[in-house]
């Protein structure tokens, strides 16, 4: 029981430190908030005054619409090169150019192939006129000292450029 009663007093007395610490002077409080209550109120400027809207017409005459996009020369397509989407892809295309390392070359019934290696370490050979990269870039020689190829970039108004690369020997 003596344990009890001495938790109890215990609490009660942490309860009344509290609460003695909650109250104080708050004159200087009081006189503060009298202070601004006495100030004179300030004038609210009025709203600004909205203008109306004015509509606008469109009358197009001759002009094309600015909501109908427009079309390229009549043939319906932007002149240049262009990507042979019916083509089958080669396995070579889905591996970005820049990942691609050439690791020499063979040469074989006259033709010399260049050896490209991929990011999973694979080797493969590529002649003049395989694709290889995302942008439809073409191989265009091989030599010894590296792999050209011309890939077909957009240009972002919906025509393609071609650029040249190349994959250097390591």
């Amino acid at each position: 029981m003596k344990l009890t009663s001495l938790r109890r007093f215990v609490a009660v007395s942490l309860l009344a430190a509290l609460a003695a610490g909650c109250g104080g002077d708050m004159d200087d409080l009081m006189k503060y908030v009298d202070d601004v209550k006495a100030r004179p109120g300030g004038r609210i400027e009025p709203l600004p005054q909205i203008k109306p809207y004015q509509t606008f017409t469109y009358e197009a005459g001759t002009r094309r619409s600015p909501f109908v996009q427009e079309s390229g020369p009549s043939t319906g397509q932007l002149a240049g090169p262009r990507p042979d989407v019916s083509r089958p892809k080669e396995y070579l295309e889905g591996f970005p150019l820049d990942t691609l390392n050439m690791v020499g070359t063979l040469e074989r019934e006259g033709r010399t192939y260049g050896l490209v290696q991929t990011q999973d370490g694979l080797v493969h050979r590529v002649l003049p006129g395989n694709y290889v990269g995302q942008n439809d870039g073409r191989v265009v020689s091989v030599s010894e000292a590296g792999i050209q190829v011309e890939e077909l970039v957009p240009d972002g108004i919906g025509g393609f450029f071609k650029r040249s690369a190349a994959i250097s020997l390591d």
